[in-house]
């Protein structure tokens, strides 16, 4: 199969919670070989692995200590040698994630900083003067180095410093690295927060907000990532390239993912994830409003299109709780997870699968604080802790922490799940709906067995993989719906996120169905739609 962005669908690993091969509680790139049949039978088309690079792991791989050298945890790179072989036997390629837009302060660079190597000084960000700007982990994003009478930035953890992608130096540093796993036999990348590492040429305070209106989007982004690509993987016609893009905006978006415009195959967009969010901000809960998400799908899809962008189609990735506990139904729990999956992946772009969610893999639902690990789960913990009483808190961070999703795969129900022989680095969920892969491996009606389903017919469809988008009921509240259409061949895409059953009124009766979360192989029931029904519809033309 050609690798292309159309074709494809992309499956992440969180390796560190994915297989534990070697009985140390932390999954393990030769628990990720062991599980490639898995994978295979799932129909997917590459994997996109969390940092698998050598890092102190203060924030779980995205603080980079070096970037051409495995992480003994996680194994050897003969193992991840072995690892792209095995896969590519399968048909399935690797994507690896790319921070570039700081190092640990652990890396060679920023040692020899501090150390007085100017040189490397100008690798970073350091200012006489430190602003008001927020770190997107909390408190300041300065940090005061003693010995330099000197703040360096860090947008994210106080380990984490901003690379000056000014120094022409560093931007070449960064294109080996690329070019190297390239040689590697790697076919996908993934850049963390991209957008970001083009900062403004004078750093001032923000008296409106946290500072990030500032450096997100910067003035030099659009050309710094044509260069990339001219310099790395745009040599080749089969590589796939996806760019997270943090607050970021429409215009860009379509000009970062624009074929036309060199720059990267597809964007992650979060504004989608923000719908449940009280007031915009990420620790204060609001109820899910189903609308408030079809109206951010829809505009998104829109809009890209119009402008010749491409999506990535997500909602679980390991920064965020399980969709099926945030947007779905633990009464409907297997219905809802199906229902989620089919609006999400039939529309515009490339899926996105994050590991567990193909089984329907829940929040964590724990009952202490110390259960926690993430470095903003613990920030916030820390920082709150003399405000919201420890019930709030845990009813807050088990819908919004990171650990969510970084729960250990559920493979079977013995007492380690099959994930490890040892005790895991991070407890499995405690849901009483987490069910595990040996349990959905068999059974026709799991939502693994669905998700195959949606893989396979997206693959053997070129409307959805490459038809226009319209979308239909756009004032109804509880009812997603839209169509796919190439030449004579249109696709209805009915899903309903109500816990109620939903009246639907259209007139149907050209189509027949095609995929349902509910044993529904006529339209004689249409007039009402089940709780967390989806139905796919083909519609009969005539010739």
């Amino acid at each position: 199969m050609t690798i292309k962005k159309e074709n494809i669908t992309i499956y992440q690993i969180y390796p560190k919670s994915f297989q534990d091969s070697n009985g140390d509680g932390i999954g393990d790139i030769n628990g990720i070989i062991q599980r490639l049949d898995y994978i295979q039978d799932l129909g997917v088309d590459m994997i996109w692995l969390t940092p698998v690079f050598i890092s102190p792991m203060k924030d779980n791989g995205y603080d980079v200590a070096d970037y051409r050298n495995i992480n003994p945890l996680f194994g050897s790179m003969e193992d991840f040698d072995r690892l792209v072989l095995e896969a590519k036997k399968r048909n399935i390629e690797i994507m690896l994630d790319m921070v570039f837009n700081h190092t640990s302060t652990d890396h060679y660079w920023f040692k020899e900083a501090i150390n007085g190597n100017k040189k490397y000084k100008d690798y970073y960000i350091f200012s006489d003067h430190k602003t008001n700007w927020k770190s997107k982990f909390g408190g300041s994003c300065w940090e005061y180095v003693e010995s330099m009478n000197q703040y360096y930035l860090h947008l994210f953890d106080v380990t984490q410093a901003d690379l000056n992608w000014e120094n022409p130096n560093v931007r070449q540093e960064l294109y080996d690295i690329v070019n190297f796993w390239i040689s590697k036999g790697v076919r996908g990348f993934r850049f963390d927060v991209v957008n970001l590492i083009s900062k403004p040429e004078i750093f001032e305070d923000d008296y409106e907000g946290d500072g990030r209106r500032f450096y997100t989007d910067g003035p030099k982004i659009h050309e710094y990532l044509r260069e990339l690509n001219k310099e790395t993987f745009g040599k080749y016609s089969d590589i796939v390239t996806v760019g997270e893009m943090s607050s970021t905006n429409l215009k860009d978006c379509a000009l970062y993912s624009n074929s036309e415009h060199t720059e990267l195959s597809m964007i992650f967009s979060f504004h989608h994830l923000k719908v449940d969010y009280k007031d915009g901000q990420k620790w204060e809960l609001d109820a899910f409003e189903p609308k408030k998400l079809f109206d951010m799908w829809r505009t998104w899809q829109i809009d890209l299109n119009i402008n010749s962008g491409w999506n990535a189609l997500f909602l679980n990735n390991h920064d965020q709780p399980r969709s099926v506990s945030r947007f779905g139904s633990q009464k409907y729990h297997s219905e809802s997870s199906k229902a989620i999956a089919t609006a999400l992946f039939l529309m515009k772009g490339t899926p996105f699968i994050y590991q567990g969610e193909e089984i329907g893999l829940p929040n964590a639902h724990y009952n202490k604080l110390d259960m926690f690990k993430d470095v903003e789960s613990l920030n916030y913990i820390s920082s709150n802790s003399y405000v919201k009483s420890k019930e709030n808190m845990l009813e807050i961070l088990n819908q919004r922490s990171r650990d969510n999703g970084r729960t250990p795969m559920i493979w079977d129900k013995t007492s380690r799940k099959g994930f490890s022989s040892n005790m895991p680095w991070l407890d499995y969920t405690l849901s009483e709906h987490a069910v595990s892969v040996k349990e959905s491996i068999h059974d026709q009606n799991s939502i693994l067995a669905y998700y195959k389903k949606i893989i396979a017919f997206r693959k053997c469809s070129k409307v959805i993989q490459e038809g226009d988008i319209k979308f239909l009921e756009l004032e109804n509240p509880n009812v997603f719906v839209y169509e796919r259409i190439l030449e004579n061949e249109t696709y209805r895409v009915i899903t309903s996120f109500s816990k109620e059953i939903e009246n639907y009124n259209s007139d149907v009766s050209e189509f027949e169905v095609v995929i349902s979360n509910y044993e529904t192989n006529t339209l004689s029931n249409i007039s009402q739609l089940l709780p967390f029904m989806t139905l796919v519809l083909k519609k009969n033309h005539c010739n």
